[in-house]
C-alpha cells in the first residue's frame, strides 16, 4: 500500500514536541525537533512516542519508524514573561502596524522617543510599518497626531502563545492535527 511518508526524506520528517500536559511547547514558531533530536530522545528515555510517520530510519541492528510526535516526560513549565526580541514583538501586535494596522515593512517605535528618556521595553515600544514610524519621527503619537491601536504592554508567555495560534505554519502532518488547535480552520 501507497502512504506519502513513505517517499518523505528523513529531514522531512520533523517532530512536533508536546509538554508532559500534552499540549505545544510552542505554537508560533511550532515547537519542532529534527528526525535525528527525536530518536536520541526516545533512547535516552526523555520522551514518549505519540504518533509516528510511516517512514523507517535504520541503523545495523535496528529499524524504527521515525517519530512525527513526541511528548516529553518531565513538564517544562514556561518562563512567565517572554524575551524582549524584535520577532516576540511583532508577535505581541500580531505582525501589525500599531498606528495603521499594516502588515508591510515592519520595524518598532519608541513610543516615548529615545531623545525624550524613552527606554527600549516591552511598555514603550511598538510594531510600526517604516511609513508610520518615518511621519512620526522622534515625537511622541500625541505630537505626531498619531495614535496607537493599543498601548504596549509585557505580554506573559501564554499570550504570545495565544497570538501565535493565529499564524498557523504553512505544513502540518496530518498526525499533528489532533494536538494543534489553531485560530483558522484547517484544511485536511
Amino acid at each position: 500500500m501507497y502512504h506519502p511518508d513513505l517517499i518523505r526524506h528523513p529531514e522531512n520528517c520533523p517532530a512536533l514536541v508536546l509538554n508532559a500536559d500534552y499540549t505545544p511547547l510552542s505554537y508560533y514558531p511550532l515547537s519542532l525537533w529534527p528526525w535525528q533530536t527525536a530518536i536520541k530522545a526516545v533512547f535516552l528515555d526523555r520522551v514518549d512516542i505519540v504518533s509516528s510517520y510511516e517512514r523507517h530510519v535504520h541503523s545495523p541492528s535496528l529499524e524504527m519508524k521515525i517519530p512525527s510526535v513526541i511528548a516529553l516526560k518531565q513538564y517544562v513549565k514556561p518562563s512567565e514573561h517572554p524575551a524582549f526580541t524584535r520577532f516576540n514583538l511583532f508577535l505581541r501586535d500580531k505582525f501589525a502596524c500599531q498606528y495603521c494596522g499594516s502588515p508591510h515593512d515592519l520595524t518598532f517605535d519608541h513610543v516615548v522617543p529615545r531623545r525624550a528618556g524613552g527606554r527600549t521595553t516591552w511598555e514603550n515600544v511598538a510594531t510600526a510599518c517604516s511609513p508610520c514610524n518615518l511621519r512620526k519621527g522622534g515625537r511622541t503619537p500625541r505630537e505626531a497626531g498619531m495614535q496607537l491601536y493599543v498601548q504596549p504592554i509585557r505580554p506573559t508567555s501564554w499570550q504570545l502563545q495565544e497570538h501565535g495560534r493565529a499564524f498557523p505554519p504553512g505544513y502540518l502532518h496530518e498526525s499533528w492535527h489532533d494536538w494543534l488547535y489553531w485560530d483558522v480552520e484547517l484544511l485536511a
